[in-house]
Parts: C-alpha cells; sequence; structure tokens
C-alpha cells in the first residue's frame, strides 16, 4: 500500500538549525547554520514511516526576516504545487516560531484549498540535547495526513498539539510549551496512537475566506501602535506621515486608548486612515463600543494586534469601507 504523499517546505527557523554543540540553546541563530527540507527530513528518519516526504526549499532564514512578500510568495508556491500535484495529501511548513503564527493566519485567509496545511516549529535546535525537532516534525506530518485534519484550515502543530493558525500564539521566548490558543483552547492532540481533534474552527477560512492568493497583488502597508500609560500620539501621527493606509491599536484592556492618543486615532480616521482598536491583554474581545462606530473604527473582535494587522490588510485589498471590513472581522 502506497503511503500519502506530503510536500514538506523549508522556510528556516530553529527547526531547520544547526548549532555548534548540544547544549548550544541561545545563540544558535547567529553561530550555527540552517538546513534545506531534505536535510531536515533525512535527520528525522521517523517522519517518512507515515508519509513519502517531498521537499521544497523555500527559505533558509530566521523567522524574523519572515515578511509579507513572503508570505505572498509561500502562499503561491503551496497553491501552484497543489494545483500541479493533485497526488499530494497535504503541506508541512517548516517555520521558525518568532512570526510563525502570522505566516499561519496570512496562509489561512488566502489560499484556497481544503489539504491540510500544518505549519511547525522548534524552541530548540536540530542539534541541541533534548531537541523538539524531531517529534514536532513526526506529528506535523501525522496531523497533514490524518483525514480529521481536511477541511480544518491551516493548523499549527508543538509539543503534541493542534492549534488554529487563526487563535494560537507565541507566548513564551524559551519553554516547549510557547503556543496557546488563550480564549477557546487548542484542536486536539497527537498522541502515540494516533491524532485526536474535539473541535473545529467555525470563523470563515481557506475555501470560505473572502480573500483569495490569485487575486491579491500588494499588501497595503498596516502598522500596529501599542498603548501604555501616559502615551500620546506621536507614534500615530508618525505612521500616518509614512503613509500607511491602516492602523492597528494594541489598546489599554479591555480596548481603550489613552486620551491624548485617541485625538490622533480620530484624526488619522478623519484623515482616510482605517483604525482597528485591539487590545495589548491578548485575549479576550473587543467590541466594536459606539464609540467606534460613532468615528468609523473598528471593532478586532478577539484576535491580538499582529492577527488584526493582516486582516485589516487584506480587507484594504477590497474596501476602505469601515463596515464592510467589520464585517470581516466578525466572520474571519
Amino acid at each position: 500500500m502506497s503511503k500519502p504523499k506530503i510536500a514538506v517546505i523549508g522556510t528556516g527557523g530553529t527547526i531547520s538549525s544547526i548549532s555548534t554543540h548540544s547544549l548550544e540553546v541561545l545563540d544558535y541563530p547567529e553561530t550555527g547554520r540552517k538546513m534545506e527540507p531534505a536535510e531536515a527530513i533525512e535527520r528525522v528518519p521517523e517522519a517518512a514511516q507515515f508519509a513519502e516526504l517531498l521537499p521544497l526549499p523555500f527559505r533558509a532564514v530566521g523567522s524574523t526576516k519572515i515578511a509579507p512578500a513572503d508570505w505572498m510568495e509561500l502562499a503561491q508556491l503551496i497553491t501552484r504545487t497543489a494545483r500541479e500535484q493533485a497526488d499530494i495529501s497535504g503541506f508541512v511548513v517548516l517555520h521558525g516560531t518568532a512570526t510563525l503564527e502570522e505566516t499561519a493566519y496570512f496562509l489561512s485567509l488566502v489560499l484556497k484549498t481544503d489539504k491540510p496545511v500544518v505549519l511547525v516549529g522548534a524552541q530548540r535546535p536540530a542539534s541541541a540535547l533534548s531537541s523538539d525537532v524531531g517529534m514536532n516534525l513526526v506529528s506535523a506530518v501525522r496531523t497533514a495526513i490524518d483525514p480529521q485534519a481536511l477541511g480544518k484550515g491551516v493548523l499549527i502543530v508543538l509539543n503534541d498539539e493542534i492549534h488554529s493558525a487563526r487563535d494560537a500564539s507565541k507566548t513564551s521566548t524559551y519553554r516547549l510549551q510557547t503556543f496557546k490558543s488563550r480564549d477557546f483552547g487548542l484542536l486536539g492532540h497527537v498522541d502515540g496512537d494516533g491524532v485526536y481533534f474535539y473541535r473545529a474552527p467555525l470563523r470563515r477560512h481557506t475555501l470560505e475566506s473572502a480573500f483569495d492568493i490569485a487575486r491579491i497583488t500588494e499588501f497595503p502597508r498596516v502598522d500596529i501602535v501599542y498603548s501604555y500609560a501616559g502615551s500620546d500620539g506621536c507614534a500615530v501621527d508618525a505612521f500616518v506621515a509614512a503613509g500607511t493606509r491602516g492602523l492597528v491599536s494594541a489598546g489599554l484592556p479591555p480596548g481603550l486608548t489613552t486620551p491624548i492618543e485617541r485625538e490622533s486615532f480620530e484624526k488619522a480616521a478623519h484623515a482616510g486612515v482605517l483604525i482597528v482598536q485591539s487590545s495589548r491583554a491578548g485575549t479576550g474581545r473587543v467590541a466594536r463600543r459606539s464609540y467606534l462606530k460613532d468615528k468609523a473604527m473598528i471593532g478586532a473582535d478577539n484576535l491580538t494586534p499582529q492577527k488584526a494587522r493582516i486582516l485589516l490588510a487584506l480587507a484594504l485589498t477590497q474596501t476602505s469601507n469601515p463596515d464592510e471590513v467589520q464585517a470581516l472581522f466578525d466572520t474571519h
């Protein structure tokens, strides 16, 4: 019986890193090297027990270097590969954890496939003592070939846990259990005896999303303004001067800014910049309270500021109407 075929796309990151010795788990991004996906697969032969793995080189960098242009190119690669190689059952994307959640959410909004796309990273390089690279890669492959993963959008798999791209965020710099879906919890587990799902995402994604990578030619500039006690409107004014088309306010919980900052946001909105109000808390909804609606601003729902930025930028490729943008935030 033939094995399912999984495309393994390499973008670099810790999961693709080799350091100078087994106890180097700190400075390896500067002192080590990045493996291409073929070498990463070769180091974990156990993954090939479950699927035929097709390595696809893409990048070999730390994820701090991954930017929207890379997201668009990666989405195009997955779309093209899925179209040209119909026998591929799914995709595993090796990615650094610093921006993994942003890449995953972008892909979940623009890909038009129900085939599983699983992003996987690691907290310790492949060369480290007790590295999590091997088990994370095996878990990602097992998830990508599991029939239950079909139609659940883009997934994130680390530490034996399966998360939705929309919900998961990195919450710890070094700990293995860094990814959390804090509002609603993970989707399932990868255990020794199988892959187990317990819930499914309900917000629009992939085939049901309003966006399609085939129709996106730009990623409009959208910036994030972080609020703190005593913050003024300097950052807002600077981003407007730089030509931003949208601003996400990482506001004081439950989604408020300082009075001075609020004046600058209102001025920016009046000038045609779309403003999305989120919260720096990283969890919980920000509703479109009457103040936001009156000033033609948008509530981020429970999206983190970094994910609200992605959705706002994509929304701007279709509309600049605040009510229409709010509808996209309410459904994606």
